[in-house]
């Protein structure tokens, strides 16, 4: 009895491991999800929300998860988890820098596209002015007022639209980046751990 108790206690770590691994799977496919509805269901403009989702799921994402590890036996399935991980990642960095790509201008410039959009907004201005059906009784600071909402909720409907159209390129190029990143640490882990030995 006494002669199997070290060879339950070597196994049990790499026993942890897996089901460690195991469990984290699904959590991993559950913030891609949340990442995934988050975009699909944004409608009209890209909200200050949006940037909290993306920070918080980025929080999940490097306080639980870890980029995969290269194993000798195990390219394949590395160059999978990487481009999962990456992506996912990308994903969320495109959801948390909607917002401010849509309203700082230093940002994304898209110059034609934002003075295309104030045209828009002018006119949607004059649209509700000519939809009056009794001028002469008009209140001048409500109609200012419905003129300015509306104004302003097209052209933010015209810049988000720009936007989104926009995200998968900023998301693709954070992807890229994370991966980049995460297969030169990974390659450079070796030297440094026999560094660290000697």
């Amino acid at each position: 009895m006494d002669n199997l108790s070290p060879q339950v206690a070597e196994k049990a770590p790499s026993v942890g491991t897996g089901a460690h691994n195991a469990s984290a799977q699904p959590g991993f496919v559950g913030v891609a999800l949340a990442a995934v509805l988050t975009f699909a269901l944004a409608q009209g403009s890209w909200q200050w929300f949006a940037t909290y989702i993306g920070v918080t799921l980025l929080v999940v994402i490097f306080s639980f998860y870890r980029p995969p590890v290269r194993m000798s036996d195990s390219r394949s399935s590395y160059a999978q988890n990487l481009l999962a991980y990456s992506l996912v990642v990308g994903l969320c960095v495109a959801i948390m820098l909607a917002p401010m790509l849509q309203r700082w201008a230093w940002f994304f410039p898209m110059t034609g596209t934002r003075n295309q959009c104030r045209e828009l907004g002018k006119y949607e201005s004059l649209r509700v002015e000519a939809s009056l059906t009794n001028p002469t009784h008009r209140d001048g600071a409500a109609l200012a007022y419905a003129q300015d909402i509306h104004r302003h909720d097209a052209v933010a409907d015209c810049l988000a639209s720009t936007t989104t159209l926009w995200l998968p390129v900023y998301a693709a190029g954070a992807a890229l980046l994370v991966g980049l990143g995460a297969w030169s640490f990974d390659r450079t882990r070796p030297r440094r751990e026999t560094a660290v030995g000697t």
